[in-house]
């Protein structure tokens, strides 16, 4: 009971100090509700930023290994004409893949090129053209909202025929439905069977939407398929249960031996995952969370000088009433807390309005930009923490300060 009374008093206080000097609180209580403002902000676009970014990794698939020439991460001795070097994939090493792995539940071989699709009047200019081998499904997550997929008919003999994402859709038929509907790719007419559901922009690119897919088969029809400028790369699927390093070993050795390389020589391919971007995104994230720090942490320190300043003109203004407390037998404790009190609850104050031009900020964002933030409890209670531990350090000064005073001394006290 002694401390909720207290509370409530100190409430009363900072309350009565906002009220009677509200031009000079509300400049003190401004560098706290910049600093959290500029820190939780931050941190509220990160968390947007990177739930976007691995939600997409999640996609490439925790269980899949992309054999291709380049890597997704470098060490820190990188030659990058070395890499130069190196072949691209090829079918006869997805082939052999197929023939000799024991851990392999599902591969793919793939190649992708951009070009204008179109459509009688309408065009969709550098559409994504993405060839693959008949177990494309089995490891690519997505879902056919019209229509169908693949027959295996259709990968084996490379009918022209083709799935396009949502986007292309719209833009090519608006409300005409496109199944069994011809588009034209390089002159070439190619049958829609299926449209894929919209998923929407990706933040590290892969979505569905503004892509074609085709069997391999007819793309060699088209497009050179061995030409590094397609990107020619394999995904490979473990076997339920299979660790993906056993399966990452059993790859190695396998096109080590195709590419007749000897012990001693480096690999000429790289066998990526999706804990590589993991790893990387973690690491570039923790120095902009520190930045954000930085950044926010100069204003909160101006926050708390000001805070510190306007608790000792509030001790110098309540000298007498300190003084008549200790007459009446309060301890230096209580003098103490009740400052104390007063200092979180004024920068907790300026720490709830920072928040709340966060929040407001993270809506329009969300509106303005078609991409989600959201103002989370974990950041709401970071902030006021923060505001709070802000309040306490400021305000150790002026209530130490308060609870020395002499109670004959200040109680005499006339300004």
């Amino acid at each position: 009971m002694v401390f909720l009374n207290l509370i409530l008093e100190s409430l009363q206080m900072a309350w009565h100090s906002i009220s009677r000097n509200k031009v000079r609180t509300s400049l003190t209580l401004l560098g706290i509700t910049i600093g959290i403002f500029a820190i939780i902000s931050v941190f509220t676009a990160l968390d947007a930023l990177e739930n976007g970014i691995r939600d997409n990794v999640a996609s490439l698939g925790d269980d899949i290994i992309y054999v291709q020439k380049w890597p997704w991460s470098f060490d820190d001795d990188y030659k990058w004409w070395e890499y130069m070097k190196r072949p691209v994939p090829r079918v006869a090493d997805y082939e052999e893949v197929l023939k000799k792995a024991q851990t392999v539940d599902a591969a793919v071989f793939s190649v992708s090129t951009g070009r204008t699709i179109k459509y009688k009047n309408n065009s969709f200019g550098n559409g994504g053209i993405w060839a693959n081998t008949d177990d494309f499904e089995k490891v690519k997550a997505f879902e056919i909202e019209k229509g169908r997929y693949f027959s295996p008919y259709e990968f084996q003999s490379g009918k022209n025929v083709c799935i396009i994402g949502n986007t292309i859709a719209t833009q090519l038929f608006g409300n005409e439905d496109p199944v069994d509907k011809f588009i034209k790719v390089d002159g070439r007419k190619i049958k829609v069977v299926g449209v894929t559901k919209k998923e929407g922009t990706s933040i590290v690119g892969g979505s569905m939407d503004d892509v074609v897919l085709i069997p391999l088969n007819y793309a060699r029809n088209i497009f050179d398929i061995k030409s590094d400028m397609l990107n020619p790369f394999m995904m490979i699927k473990a076997k339920k249960g299979v660790p993906l390093d056993q399966m990452k070993d059993e790859l190695r050795s396998i096109l080590r031996k195709k590419h007749n390389l000897k012990p001693l020589q480096p690999d000429d391919f790289s066998l990526n995952q999706a804990s590589l971007i993991i790893s990387g995104i973690e690491k570039i994230f923790l120095i902009i969370n520190i930045a954000g720090w930085i950044i926010g942490g100069f204003s909160i320190i101006v926050g708390g000088f000001g805070i510190a300043n306007i608790m000792f003109v509030t001790v110098r203004e309540r000298t007498n009433q300190i003084g008549i407390q200790k007459a009446l037998g309060a301890k230096r404790f209580f003098i103490l807390i009740e400052f104390l009190f007063e200092a979180v609850i004024l920068s907790v104050l300026g720490g709830l309005l920072g928040l709340f031009f966060v929040f407001l900020a993270s809506v329009a964002a969300s509106k303005a930009l078609d991409f989600e933030m959201t103002l989370t409890i974990g950041n709401i209670l970071l902030g006021i923490l923060t505001s709070a531990i802000i309040g306490l350090l400021a305000g150790l000064i002026p209530a130490y300060t308060a609870a020395r005073l002499n109670p004959v001394d200040a109680i005499n006290t006339t300004f």
